[in-house]
């Protein structure tokens, strides 16, 4: 590829040559292009990139997410090494506030071995920052070894590709992404167009939602429901448990076209400018769930974040952290607690599910939740 070159450019070349992509293909590729894709060129993370996680919000998130980890441990019966795996970690500041928290149980602490599924060169340097050369890398979860596990994945989910598949008069068809025929060779545009002829869109509709009216869109995450069965695979062969944290539905499947692009903490049209913004999509947290026990993983809940975070003590440590704090930083911490669990933003927007080997129970936060 010349200097010229864009993802917009390598995309329309490739729908060329193969003729329109599913909308799972193109953000496959805005995400994850080796030289172009969106996490593969740049840290889009705090208030300088494009979005702002819970982590980067306040460190309470990710210390009340390790002491769930430690929880979990002595649940386990403390084994001697347990592998403390994060999927998706960002800058690294989630693990690097849950590995200072769970220094409070030295043994647990000396046990974890730290394994960080990342393909971002970018995000590994940041994470290596953060967390210096401890964490072992890994391009995919089915890399890192077998073993006690606990598995950390906060906003990782949203971020694997859907496909969309849309009602019409003759049933269902696939949604796919196709070149703007009105545009320039040298500015490639894209628009959606619905499948022609004979359309898979029909089995990969739930069969709850097969007769939704005429235009109603739903979406898959094959993806998905491919790591949520993984992570119950590898739950049922060896003791652990996993923690999900995303924005998503509660209660799913639903109808929706939840695909949007995000920038400069601006939502931007989906299909402009390949690679220079996010794409996510809602979680069906019940296809989650459902494909983890297919795996052979318990599943607890969703719960809101809130609702977990609540529950986890999180008001309780805020009230620590204010003793030794000026009246300003007390006010950040009052403020980053209402971001965190209010019911207005991330408090329920996202939710979090809960998975564990068989017998293990409902781990922490958890109880009294199916």
């Amino acid at each position: 590829m010349s200097t010229a070159d864009t993802l917009a450019r390598a995309l329309a070349r490739r729908i060329a040559l193969e003729g329109p992509l599913t909308v799972g293909a193109f953000m496959a590729e805005t995400l994850g292009h080796p030289r172009f894709g969106y996490y593969m060129k740049q840290d889009p993370f705090g208030a300088a990139g494009d979005f702002v996680t819970a982590p980067e919000v306040s460190q309470m998130f990710g210390e009340l997410i390790g002491l769930w980890c430690a929880d979990a441990w002595q649940r386990l019966g403390g084994p001697r090494e347990i592998h403390l795996i994060e999927l998706g970690p960002g800058r690294g500041t989630l693990m690097a506030d849950a590995l200072r928290a769970a220094a409070i149980l030295p043994p647990f602490r000396a046990a974890a071995r730290v394994h960080l599924v990342e393909t971002s060169p970018h995000l590994r340097e940041r994470q290596r920052a953060a967390l210096g050369a401890e964490p072992t890398w890994h391009d995919r979860l089915d890399d890192v070894p077998d073993g006690p596990s606990l598995v950390i994945a906060n906003e990782f989910f949203d971020a694997l590709p859907i496909r969309q598949v849309q009602r019409t008069v003759h049933g269902w068809a696939e949604r796919l992404v196709d070149l703007d025929p009105d545009a320039p060779d040298e500015d490639p545009r894209f628009r959606f167009v619905l499948e022609l002829g004979r359309s898979p869109g029909r089995n990969l509709v739930p069969e709850g939602l097969r007769e939704s009216p005429v235009g109603s869109i739903v979406e898959v995450s094959p993806a998905s429901q491919s790591v949520a069965r993984l992570l119950g695979e590898r739950l049922a062969a060896h003791p652990g448990a996993a923690l999900v944290i995303d924005y998503g539905y509660g209660h799913g499947p639903a109808v929706g076209d939840t695909l949007q692009a995000l920038r400069k903490h601006a939502f931007v049209p989906v299909l402009e400018s390949p690679g220079d913004a996010d794409l996510t999509a809602h979680v069906d947290f019940a296809s989650l769930a459902a494909a983890a026990r297919d795996g052979g993983a318990e599943a607890y809940g969703p719960v809101t974040q809130g609702e977990l975070l609540l529950r986890l003590g999180i008001q309780q440590r805020a009230q620590v952290l204010k003793r030794s704090a000026t009246p300003k930083q007390a006010a950040d911490i009052d403020s980053a607690l209402g971001r965190l669990v209010d019911g207005e933003g991330m408090g329920t927007l996202f939710k979090a599910l809960a998975l564990a080997s068989p017998g293990f129970g409902p781990p922490a936060g958890f109880e009294g939740v199916s």
